[in-house]
């Protein structure tokens, strides 16, 4: 795996993971009875975004070393996707 790709499976890993963290713990404003003016009322009260960024790489990094581990082991091929005999015949 050349670094760009496994900097490119790291960046889809943390976005993917990140999207997963963002609800967490979320409370809106209108929850809260807070509602500033010039904001929806579905807004969040306390993002928290720098715990959840951390969290998430934490999570992220865990994930991409396994992925990476199970991409560079040579155990898996194109071949094993072949699910309905397309490419028996290519590979």
């Amino acid at each position: 795996m050349t670094i760009t790709a496994a900097l490119v499976l790291f960046a889809v890993t943390w976005f993917m993971v990140f999207f997963c963290v963002l609800p967490m713990r979320f409370r809106s404003q209108a929850q809260e009875g807070r509602v500033e003016l010039g904001t929806p009322a579905s807004a969040p009260e306390n993002a928290m975004i720098a715990a959840k960024a951390k969290i998430t790489t934490v999570v992220s990094l865990v994930i991409f070393v396994a992925l990476y581990l199970v991409i560079t082991s040579g155990r898996f091929g194109i071949a094993d996707l072949d699910v309905f005999g397309i490419w028996a015949n290519r590979y």
